[in-house]
């Protein structure tokens, strides 16, 4: 019976030290996450909560002046610019440049709809609608707007660009002059991870 204890404390030792070695994975992930908390990110653009910032019924209607939701280009990614009709220079800058983005989404391009809320009853340049052409256009009241979206501190929602998913959520944000190849790249892997839109 003596001669046993030595081989069972041997083995327990074993075995604690087996489950250790298994365990240590588990118990290393939860501090590198709990304690650690690593800062690196992948995305360029803000992660947005959708819980914080539901779409309201913002009062849209289309150039026509008849009622038109958001909603009714759910179902596609959609980039978001909010901007007044008298545009001036910078604004004409970005729509041109949500333009290109879409463009540089190669085949993924079909998936993306580019929305214009303008935040005026100003009429819009002819010209300009020429360059823009395909961006679905919305007037909406600018209180309504500034109400719902999400800015950096200091600024104003003509400064970003956002990203609203295929089931309606608004899910990012980009920053102001945001970085197009960082926007096309944030872009381009929501499209690819995605199923829907």
């Amino acid at each position: 019976m003596e001669q046993n204890k030595p081989n069972q404390t041997s083995g327990r030792w074993k075995l604690l030290a087996v489950l250790a070695v298994c365990a240590s994975p588990l118990i290393f992930s939860y501090l590198t996450y709990y304690v650690i908390k690593p800062s690196g990110r992948t995305n360029y653009g803000t992660l947005i909560d959708p819980r914080a910032h539901p779409i309201p019924a913002l009062g849209t209607t289309g150039l026509d002046g008849k009622p038109l939701a958001l909603d009714a280009y759910k179902g596609k990614w959609i980039m978001l610019q909010v901007e007044p009709g008298d545009c001036p220079q910078a604004c004409k800058d970005q729509l041109v440049k949500v333009r290109q983005l879409r463009l540089m989404q190669g085949k993924g391009m079909e998936r993306i709809e580019r929305v214009w809320l303008i935040t005026d009853n100003a009429p819009l340049d002819i010209e300009l609608m020429k360059v823009i052409d395909g961006v679905r256009m919305l007037r909406v009241k600018p209180d309504a707007v500034k109400a719902w979206l999400p800015v950096e501190p200091g600024g104003d929602v003509t400064d970003h660009l956002y990203l609203i998913d295929p089931l309606g959520n608004l899910m990012m944000r980009f920053p102001k002059d945001a970085e197009p190849n960082k926007v096309t790249k944030d872009i381009g892997k929501l499209l690819k991870a995605s199923a829907i839109g």
